[in-house]
């Protein structure tokens, strides 16, 4: 084998540990999810604890994919669509990291609110959950086949997510309203749901990251949007904070 063709071969393997890489994130970020609402719906603290302890693989992944794209933007200088992949990757490992965050957060309220009384409007979680944990796997899809089309039809379905949450948000306060005694358990569960509905922002932002690595267009117009009201899509600050942490 020529010098020339080892290197091709040996930067084709570099490609293919990193896009391996994203789809191990990717398939940690979506357990770690889905055991979060399980652990808030089942008030099982046991799931919740796993969750909170997968997302120090969750950031491993992340530094090692960080790790690989600067080894390989610094020694294969990569070009045209190779350099799109790497940036994409790049971006990529970053919304799933703050995914697997969201997902932490979610756990340790859960913890919480299992040591409180069962409050009326956690009935309305595993719907929204569901909704976001078929975005996550969609997304993912979408990137590892290459498929334009699915990228695209999660992109357009931010829209629902957003109805969600601001459903749940004016019930939750509805419910806090009627009966004072519930504002603790009530305060968390908005906490809850705005993670939630920040996690449905990551997936669309993957979503155009993958919509631009498959085509090298950028998706046109701008971002759909819910009914979110000025209070539920911005959060208080304490649920800006908490959504950072």
């Amino acid at each position: 084998m020529q010098s020339s063709d080892h290197i091709v071969t040996s930067f084709d393997q570099e490609i293919t540990s990193l896009n391996e890489m994203i789809a191990r994130m990717g398939g940690q970020v979506e357990a770690g999810f889905a055991g979060a609402v399980e652990a808030l719906t089942k008030r099982n603290s046991e799931i919740a604890n796993r969750t909170i302890a997968r997302d120090v693989e969750v950031d491993q992944l992340e530094e090692a994919i960080n790790d690989a794209v600067i080894n390989m933007l610094v020694r294969r200088q990569p070009m045209a669509d190779d350099l799109r992949f790497v940036f994409s990757a790049l971006k990529i490992a970053g919304d799933l990291e703050r995914i697997g965050d969201h997902a932490k957060n979610i756990a340790k309220r859960a913890v919480t609110l299992n040591s409180l009384p069962r409050i009326e409007p956690v009935g309305s979680i595993p719907r929204m959950g569901r909704a976001v944990q078929r975005r996550i796997k969609d997304v993912l899809d979408a990137f590892n086949e290459r498929n334009a089309t699915k990228a695209m039809a999660v992109w357009e379905s931010d829209t629902e997510i957003d109805n969600m949450y601001n459903s749940l948000f004016r019930e939750t306060l509805t419910y806090m309203a009627e009966d004072p005694r519930s504002i603790t358990g009530c305060t968390h569960l908005l906490f809850i749901a705005k993670n939630i509905e920040r996690i449905g922002d990551h997936a669309t932002n993957i979503a155009e990251v993958a919509y631009f690595l498959i085509t090298g267009e950028k998706i046109e117009g701008g971002r759909p949007r819910g009914d979110l009201d000025e209070t539920s899509s911005y959060g208080t600050p304490a649920e800006r904070t908490d959504a950072r942490a």
